[in-house]
């Protein structure tokens, strides 16, 4: 690996971690771009080829990711967990959980509180999947976000 490319790698874990820490923050590219010192586009493209998927579909599978152990782990709101994990719209949030979970907030919160095991299992088996374009196969479509689905049934 070449040195540019070791320095592009950081530089987008810097992105990344800066998502991780402030995820409940309004984030823009520009913020973002000016952490790994490149430019907007730079930064998408980039963080793209090194983790799979834009800066902002990563800060909403984030924030979703959250917003799936708040529903299962408290009492609050529906509308309290939308706007402490980062969304301003109710409408907004339950459309991207629905669309990376495949369920609503309500029926994912329907499923009960989760079983006491260690955190680093329930986030491993918790996380949303990302599943590679073209790549589902007819038992992975029920762990397959909708939009994924939809994708995958318009393609040849």
């Amino acid at each position: 690996m070449s040195r540019a490319v070791e320095e592009i790698n950081r530089s987008m874990l810097r992105v990344r971690d800066a998502i991780d820490a402030r995820y409940r923050d309004e984030l823009d590219l520009a913020s973002l771009a000016a952490v790994a010192h490149v430019t907007p586009a730079h930064l998408v493209r980039s963080f793209r080829r090194v983790f799979g998927e834009t800066p902002h579909r990563y800060l909403q599978r984030r924030r979703v990711e959250r917003a799936m152990y708040l529903l299962r782990s408290t009492d609050w709101s529906v509308t309290r967990i939308c706007t402490e994990v980062g969304f301003t719209s109710l409408g907004t949030f339950g459309r991207t959980f629905a669309a990376v979970v495949g369920e609503s907030p309500t029926a994912h919160r329907a499923r009960g509180p989760m079983a006491p095991v260690p955190s680093c299992f329930t986030m491993a088996w918790a996380r949303p999947a990302q599943a590679a374009p073209g790549a589902a196969q007819p038992a992975q479509s029920a762990q397959m976000p909708i939009s994924e689905k939809r994708a995958a049934e318009v393609q040849p």
